[in-house]
C-alpha cells in the first residue's frame, strides 16, 4: 500500500528533503530497485508496506534506513508529528542505516 503523496508536502514544509517514488522511477518498480535508488541518493524510506525491511536484513544491506508505518492512521495529519519526532531524535541511527518500526504505543529500532 503507498502512503500519501501529502507527506512529501509535508516533509518538504518541515524542512526536509523529499521525495515520492513516482517522481523518479515507475510505479511498477520491484522493492529492490526503490532500494537501489534509495542507497545511491542516500534517502530514508517512509512506507507502510513491510517488505522493505524483511529485503534489507535478507540482503544484509546497511542502507537505506527505512522507517515502517503500522499504525491504522497514515495520514501526516494523523502522525506526521511523530515522523518528525522519530526523524529528528533518530537522526544519527538513521544516517548510520536503521529499521524503524511506528507502531500506535511505541517505536522500534533496528540497526542494520
Amino acid at each position: 500500500m503507498n502512503l500519501s503523496p501529502a507527506w512529501v508536502a509535508f516533509l518538504r514544509a518541515n524542512g526536509h528533503e523529499a521525495v515520492r517514488w513516482s517522481e523518479v522511477g515507475p510505479p511498477e518498480a520491484p522493492d529492490r530497485t526503490l532500494i537501489a535508488w534509495a542507497q545511491a541518493h542516500d534517502h530514508v524510506v517512509l512506507t507502510h508496506d513491510h517488505d522493505f525491511g524483511a529485503i534489507l536484513t535478507q540482503a544484509k544491506e546497511k542502507k537505506p534506513s527505512v522507517i515502517t508505518l503500522r499504525t491504522p492512521e497514515l495520514l501526516p495529519e494523523a502522525v506526521g508529528n511523530r515522523i518528525l519526532e522519530v526523524l529528528k531524535t533518530l537522526e544519527d541511527e538513521l544516517r548510520q542505516g536503521a529499521l524503524v518500526i511506528i507502531e500506535p504505543e511505541r517505536v522500534r529500532l533496528r540497526l542494520l
